[in-house]
């Protein structure tokens, strides 16, 4: 998942990003997002199975790497990303 503004995604060519995962045992962790795809903000996310958003390890690739995009996460979905960036970077 792109975790960058769109602000800068529209000035580099490179991207911050953080994995997304179908293994759930690190949903409780508050660097990570649970996102159940039985939900309707699940299934907005273009995910196939319930999966985890984990921002305990971020890394930065190139534009290229990306090939399309699957979904987008709802306004709920989003603010619990912009917190799972802050506990994962230790920000208040």
């Amino acid at each position: 998942m792109i975790v960058q503004s769109d602000v800068y995604n529209a000035k580099i060519r490179n991207l911050i990003v953080a994995a997304i995962t179908s293994n759930l045992k690190h949903a409780a962790d508050p660097a990570s997002v649970p996102i159940d795809a039985g939900t309707p903000d699940g299934k907005a996310t273009g995910l196939r199975q319930s999966s985890v958003v984990s921002c305990i390890n971020l890394a930065t690739i190139t534009d290229t790497l990306v090939a399309k995009t699957i979904g987008q996460l709802s306004t709920t979905l989003m603010q619990r990303v912009d917190d799972c960036l802050k506990a994962a970077l230790g920000l208040p």
